[in-house]
């Protein structure tokens, strides 16, 4: 699948404070407690000393019980070509963040959402790139269903992939390289708190 670059995706250089960019292509910047302190254009923010900044990660799952994962494009800045959950995102100032994961699964996927929860409301992390670009996220975790045929962005997506559950489970234990590492971190919380629910 060709992919074409992504201008928001480009190599940024660090931001500079309040931003006169769009209002859709605003981060919120959030302090040493999470709290929100400020935006920053998404184009820019992440660089070698990437701000912490809300985001948010998304898997969704058929009928089946499979999770939906997704390869991301050849031209994207960050983990090109890395297997990863099904969608990620930013909220945008004062967007809930149910909306935002809805808003950015028809953004990159193509698709709608069923039933929709949050499920790791805590989760943050931070890692870096192959490339020296950092990720610093507060980045609640979400899971949902699917409805419709999925219509990836080729600019974001480049290969989609249904698996067990279990499997990607076993992946993120045994070789948690080969996703990236937010899922790698993700996955094994997901998988605990989707048991408690089962056993309660």
């Amino acid at each position: 699948m060709r992919n074409s670059p992504d201008p928001s995706e480009r190599r940024p250089r660090m931001a500079d404070g309040m931003s006169a960019e769009p209002q859709n292509d605003l981060v919120v910047l959030l302090d040493d407690h999470d709290q929100p302190c400020g935006t920053a254009p998404r184009a820019r923010v992440h660089t070698d000393r990437t701000p912490r900044h809300l985001a948010f990660s998304c898997y969704l799952f058929d009928g089946h019980g499979r999770v939906l994962l997704t390869r991301r494009a050849l031209a994207k800045a960050t983990w090109p070509g890395t297997w990863t959950n099904s969608c990620c995102g930013h909220p945008r100032p004062g967007e809930p963040g149910e909306d935002a994961v809805r808003r950015r699964v028809g953004e990159e996927l193509g698709a709608a959402l069923d039933r929709l929860e949050l499920v790791l409301p805590d989760f943050g992390y931070r890692a870096v790139d192959a490339s020296g670009i950092v990720e610093n996220e507060h980045c609640p975790v979400w899971a949902g269903y699917l409805a419709g045929t999925l219509r990836p962005d080729p600019a974001e997506v480049c290969e989609t992939a249904w698996v067990a559950w279990a499997d990607l489970v076993r992946l993120a234990a045994s070789a948690p390289a080969l996703i990236s590492p937010w899922c790698a971190l993700q996955v094994p919380l997901l998988d605990e708190a989707m048991r408690k629910v089962g056993a309660a």
